[in-house]
């Protein structure tokens, strides 16, 4: 493969032909701050913070846009491109509420680590702001449009990871807002609530709303794991709050990436609900008792004994549960066909 040597900050780099500025400079370890970029989805240049100074061109080009190319000297960190942050955030938290302090997202929102990076304390302009109301008339997602930076991001996953298309930008200026088709809300929309826009949304404009409603952002412990639903076999992140989970969210997962469909991002209900059973229990003279581990699993043992005994393996079958780790119907799996000594298992997730 062809490749091109360009220089960032000093330090020559090369890279395949066809890289941009940006993925050149990050393969080299040289920061450079983005808002709308993302590298699942197709490069944009909208937010601009990207921009950088090249040698010989008049303006300040994004670099998520710009393809380097042989002999290109390129400024990160130059004073022009330092001021040209500064200024773009300063515009962006012009009409963008200051809530920092009870936003789900403090401590895990872009804009807050820039405006922190470049010392960017307020607003530097003054004018009209929006106020539109809050969204929140469906059971999984917060969209809060004030906080809307208009990066693109939830556009470009729902339409090129779900396919979906159910957002996209409308109006126009100051009026620019991203919504479903005629203004209405996801819950109105073909919507299916897969959560992928709010995985890549960098500010707090999409929150989950369970998570957000139990548990900060420092508050919790991630733990990485498989998502048991079906056998695709997304990995994401259980947040776990003093030894309960409060909610999942994504992270780089070697099937899916960030992307996860509604039953894995949101589908964890069951785990501390109320009505789940947590002891064994019997049923004696019609009624359900609680009995001990032990007991229950002689039980079964000795009637499912009974029935091959009688009727042969081919009368018996297991019907095995999504709510359960893959690994525990891994061993029901193998406990059916070795110990049981039948192909008759099934598995909830099919139906």
């Amino acid at each position: 493969m062809a490749e091109v040597t360009l220089t960032i900050d000093g330090r020559q780099v090369t890279v395949p032909a066809g890289t941009t500025v940006l993925d050149a400079a990050r393969s080299a370890g040289i920061f450079i701050p983005t808002l709308c970029h993302d590298p699942e989805l197709t490069p944009w240049g909208g937010c601009r913070l990207c921009v950088v100074e090249i040698e010989g061109m008049r303006n300040l080009p994004a670099s998520c846009v710009t393809t380097a190319t042989n002999g290109m000297v390129v400024h990160t960190a130059s004073p022009a491109v330092v001021e040209a942050r500064k200024t773009i955030i300063e515009l962006l938290l012009a009409n963008h509420p200051e809530d920092c302090l009870t936003c789900g997202r403090n401590g895990d929102c872009r804009l807050q680590d820039y405006a922190y990076l470049y010392g960017v304390r307020e607003a530097g302009f003054v004018g009209e702001r929006h106020h539109y109301p809050l969204e929140e008339d469906n059971p999984f997602i917060i969209r809060d449009l004030n906080k809307c930076i208009l990066c693109g991001k939830c556009v470009r996953a729902c339409a090129e990871i779900q396919g979906k298309n159910v957002v996209d930008f409308a109006y126009r200026g100051f009026n620019t807002k991203i919504t479903p088709a005629m203004d209405t809300s996801l819950s109105g929309s073909d919507c299916v609530f897969c959560g992928n826009c709010v995985a890549v949304c960098p500010v707090g404009a999409l929150q989950e709303k369970g998570l957000r409603a139990a548990a900060r952002t420092w508050e919790v412990k991630k733990v990485r794991t498989t998502c048991p639903y079906c056998g695709t076999g997304c990995t994401f992140d259980l947040n776990v709050k003093d030894g309960r989970v409060v909610g999942v969210t994504s992270c780089d997962g070697e099937v899916n990436g960030r992307a996860l469909c509604v039953k894995g991002r949101f589908g964890y209900g069951f785990i501390h609900h109320p009505d789940r059973l947590t002891k064994p229990l019997i049923k004696r003279s019609g009624v359900f008792e609680e009995a001990s581990w032990e007991e229950a699993i002689n039980l079964v043992a000795e009637k499912l004994g009974s029935i091959k005994k009688e009727y042969g393996s081919a009368a018996l079958g297991v019907l095995s549960s999504a709510r359960c780790t893959n690994e525990e119907n891994y061993l029901m799996s193998k406990f059916t066909r070795v110990v049981l000594g039948t192909n008759n298992i099934d598995h909830c997730a099919r139906l």
